[in-house]
């Protein structure tokens, strides 16, 4: 099981960027996927999440209305799109992944089996 993200890099205020994160090793359509984020010091931040069946997808407040999750099972692969970025959205976003064939959309890290390393998200005034 691996899931590698990418796409994360260094903007200025109120640009765009799109992270992705593909898994191999298990059947990426089976599992629900989910963007965290943590900081130095703080705990991990569900950032949104999308099930495996229907595309139902949460936002964790900050980022309602700038952020859009997506996935494209036949790539194996969960989008993030962020726009409007802002100072404090800087930190490592990772993305984990698990089995279900439920329609539940898990947006807590403890729901989670299986993350990826991260990639660096840097955002200056």
């Amino acid at each position: 099981v691996q899931l590698v993200e990418s796409g994360g890099g260094s903007v200025q205020t109120g640009r765009s960027l799109t992270l992705s994160c593909t898994a191999s090793g298990f059947t990426f359509v089976h599992h629900a996927v989910a963007w965290f984020r943590q900081s130095t010091g703080r705990d991990r931040e569900g950032v949104s999440c999308i099930n495996s069946l229907d595309g139902s997808t949460h936002y964790e407040d900050s980022v309602n209305g700038r952020f859009t999750i997506s996935r494209d099972d036949s790539k194996d692969t969960v989008y993030l799109r962020m726009n409007s970025l802002r100072p404090d959205d800087t930190t490592v976003y990772t993305c984990p992944a698990r089995y279900t064939l439920s329609d539940h959309t898990y947006c807590h890290a403890e729901e989670y089996d299986a993350w990826g390393q991260g990639t660096q998200v840097t955002v200056s005034s």
